[in-house]
């Protein structure tokens, strides 16, 4: 016999509490979005901002602020200097303000500087990352997360709502829309944050509720992983967006398995109980599973950020909050928002016979 995790006629009701996450949710994004603000945006690593990042390695614990002395007279600007990784690897991280001088000729003044101190070292990783290449990483990874989300629109209004010509048509608009704004030189952040507006707003006329669901669901939970990091005070960099694209595969995933029972509740039940109900029993039915997944998951992303280093370290953690906050948006957000706007027995009824016409 196989381990019983969740009993089969389990009734919990998430949607019961919808409002209360609703309001939950709406805090955590605007604490976020106010930590943003006030810190005058995130704080970007090297791939977006430029400079220089030189991490190095001391053969015992040293004072940070005796490494800032000793590289006073190196010509590098703005240096900062951070402890990084585990502290037993006593490794720490420098970073500078872009300079004219080759990689080498960096290296070669830290390493003068540095000797300075009297101690053992070695210099493990140097990178040089100029202020236009950072800026056009920026802009790659807004439009990254657009495409994302657009694409994911076509594909849940095509498998649930077999809509896909209305879905391809409002992609090939966003698309040229975007293209053309482009050419007229529009800051790109506040082309992709209206971008994904009107995105959501077509799927809402259109009455895509299931890719609306979806993709709401995944705004929320990349603004809540975003606003933590600025909490927290992390660095936003290319492995952080590396996790948020991640992020937004695992809980589509997530909400699609919700969705697809769903749906066959909703064909197999068309006369028993309302929209409500039959959500709430298909997110029970499905509970067993999602436990399952997100545990075994979280499992591995705590081992690899407790023991992956300083490297992966910002990885890791948007991985944690974010499958966190994308089991909790599958079901609480997601489908929330199918119960207001949502195919109803009738409605699914309709869309099948008209499937079985074409």
């Amino acid at each position: 016999m196989g381990i019983e995790l969740i009993k089969p006629n389990t009734n919990i009701d998430f949607l019961g509490v919808r409002k209360i996450c609703a309001t939950i949710s709406g805090a955590l994004i605007l604490i976020g979005l106010v930590s943003i603000i006030l810190k005058g945006g995130l704080r970007y690593g090297i791939d977006f901002a430029g400079g220089i990042n030189i991490q190095v390695k001391f053969n015992e614990d040293i004072d940070t602020t005796k490494v800032a002395d000793a590289l006073k007279d190196s010509g590098l600007k703005g240096v900062r200097i951070q402890r990084f990784g585990q502290s037993s690897l006593h490794q720490y991280l420098i970073r500078a303000a872009v300079t004219e001088d080759q990689p080498e000729m960096v290296r070669n003044k830290v390493s003068l500087a540095l000797k300075k101190l009297n101690k053992s070292f070695e210099i493990q990783r140097l990178e040089m990352v100029g202020p236009k290449i950072g800026s056009e990483l920026k802009e790659k990874a807004l439009e990254a997360f657009f495409y994302a989300v657009l694409l994911i629109s076509i594909y849940i209004s095509g498998r649930f709502e077999q809509k896909w010509g209305t879905a391809a048509i409002m992609a090939i608009a966003l698309s040229l829309g975007v293209y053309i704004l482009k050419l007229i030189h529009m800051p790109i952040s506040i082309l992709i944050i209206a971008a994904i507006i009107i995105t959501l707003v077509l799927c809402w006329y259109l009455k895509l509720n299931y890719a609306l669901g979806a993709v709401v669901a995944l705004i929320h939970d990349v603004l809540i992983t975003v606003g933590m990091f600025s909490l927290l005070d992390k660095e936003f960099d290319l492995t952080v967006v590396a996790g948020l694209l991640t992020i937004i595969g695992y809980s589509l995933n997530d909400t699609i398995v919700i969705f697809d029972r769903i749906r066959e509740n909703l064909r197999e039940q068309k006369k028993k109980g309302s929209l409500f109900d039959i959500i709430n029993r298909s997110i029970n039915e499905t509970l067993s599973r999602t436990i399952l997944t997100s545990g075994t998951t979280l499992l591995v992303v705590i081992a690899m950020l407790l023991l992956g280093g300083g490297v992966i370290h910002n990885f890791a953690l948007s991985l944690f909050i974010g499958i966190i906050v994308g089991t909790y948006s599958s079901i609480y957000i997601a489908s929330s928002i199918l119960v207001g706007i949502g195919p109803t027995p009738e409605k699914q009824k309709e869309t099948e016979t008209a499937q079985a016409t074409v």
